[in-house]
């Protein structure tokens, strides 16, 4: 199965969407700092899946896809500290939330389809 159509990697690109359209109004003094982790570890998620899908062992891709989930869980907090910070509103934040829950289940799914192959 090509990565492109795993449910996980659908999934990550339409949290990795949501989130550069919601830090798109973040203020401009965060576009270096806060704006700019954001997106990169948001990115990081499914580029980490792709890249464990292109090894050539479980072990191998098992261990970015926990890199991935290291991600996410960064991912996670961030858009916490963004709502601390004000720069979300709760409804949107809510939604966000959903999308990350949902990811945190397909990848904890595709993890352990891999951990028993």
């Amino acid at each position: 199965m090509k990565y492109t159509e795993l449910e996980v990697w659908k999934a990550l690109r339409v949290l990795v969407n949501t989130l550069y359209g919601m830090t798109k109004e973040f203020p401009k003094d965060e576009l270096y700092g806060f704006t700019n982790q954001m997106r990169r570890s948001a990115v990081s998620i499914p580029s980490n899946i792709v890249e464990g899908c292109g090894r050539r062992t479980s072990v191998d891709t098992i261990q970015f896809l926990q890199v991935s989930k290291g991600s996410l869980y960064e991912s996670e907090t961030q858009s916490y500290l963004a709502l601390d910070q004000n720069h979300f509103q709760i409804k949107e934040y809510q939604t966000l939330l959903e999308q990350i829950l949902k990811c945190k289940k397909l990848l904890d799914g595709f993890i352990n389809y891999y951990k028993n192959l």
